[in-house]
């Protein structure tokens, strides 16, 4: 028997999308079959991915409530389709056909469809000619989130990624990454959504990239923003100074005499790539540290500067 989706995920009908998404990841992370090796999480992670697939965008959760286990079998469009063949609301339910069990629809109106009310099969067949074969209905497309890392999203690559696929069984795709991808951004792989019916087409599987937070590295676009900490001679003095990149190498910045925690200096280009212009930038965010601890000689030359130095960082300026 088919699962309710919201039982699946463990959330209310009402539920908004951000709720859902939650519980998605949650369960998601409890059940991937990479990290559970119980024998019945494969089977878990399965029904999950099937309920956020269908629950998370919007218009497809709108079909799944209405039509229940046949949403996958209407198109997007049913409303505007029998608005243009038949008009009224329509309420399903399945019957026995040679093909195997068939949806039909019933309206609140009797005249000229019958008691039994209408085959969408045939219903699609008259309204799009005789290429519209019974049960030809395409496949809904489908979302999922690929999370990635900065280092991943900079580098771009071929990723192994596990879904529930078509079938509803677990699926592992291979996805390529374009380098630079940024947060939001979709990757489509054609025919790898719901199940069309009939010889209808598959709908397509999108990814929408979330780039997980980094300890050292904050993005804005393809900005890249890293703190860099400097010793205070070296704030004081000027210095060349090594900088992480998100490539996974280092750059040199030349930090400025004078220069104070906050000071953000510019690495043009070093940020996120950009296949289609201009790549982003890399910011070095300097923040001045003092030693934990002195020793000796480092107390007396500190003291030394307290006496003779005039500057008071609280002085108004």
């Amino acid at each position: 028997m088919a699962r309710d989706f919201y039982e699946v995920l463990g959330v209310s009908r009402t539920a908004s999308q951000d709720e859902i998404q939650q519980a998605y990841r949650k369960l998601a992370r409890k059940y991937h079959p990479d990290v559970n090796k119980d024998p019945d999480a494969e089977e878990r992670f399965k029904d999950l991915n099937e309920a956020y697939s269908a629950l998370s965008d919007p218009k497809t959760r709108a079909r799944y409530d209405r039509f229940g286990e046949d949403f996958r079998n209407v198109p997007e469009d049913f409303d505007e389709r029998v608005a243009a063949g038949a008009g009224g609301g329509f309420r399903a339910r399945r019957t026995a056909g040679a093909g195997g069990p068939r949806v039909r629809y019933s309206t609140g109106f009797g005249d000229g469809f019958g008691a039994e009310g209408i085959d969408i099969e045939d219903l699609f067949g008259s309204m799009f000619g005789a290429g519209a074969a019974p049960g030809g209905v395409p496949g809904a497309d489908q979302e999922a989130e690929l999370p990635l890392t900065v280092e991943e999203a900079y580098r771009g690559g071929r990723r192994t990624v596990t879904l529930a696929g078509p079938t509803g069984q677990p699926r592992r795709y291979e996805v390529d990454v374009p380098p630079g991808v940024t947060d939001g951004q979709r990757i489509r792989l054609a025919g790898e959504g719901g199940r069309g019916s009939g010889d209808a087409a598959a709908g397509d599987l999108y990814l929408r990239v979330r780039i997980q937070p980094h300890a050292g590295f904050r993005l804005d676009g393809r900005d890249v923003y890293v703190q860099v900490p400097v010793a205070p001679w070296e704030a004081a003095l000027g210095a060349t100074v090594p900088v992480p990149t998100p490539g996974g190498g280092t750059a040199k910045v030349t930090v400025p005499a004078g220069s104070s925690s906050g000071r953000r200096l510019r690495l043009r280009g070093e940020g996120m790539p950009n296949p289609r212009g201009a790549n982003g930038d890399l910011y070095a965010e300097l923040r001045v540290m003092v030693p934990p601890t002195l020793g000796a000689r480092e107390r007396e030359l500190f003291e030394e500067l307290a006496a003779t130095s005039s500057f008071d960082p609280r002085r108004t300026r």
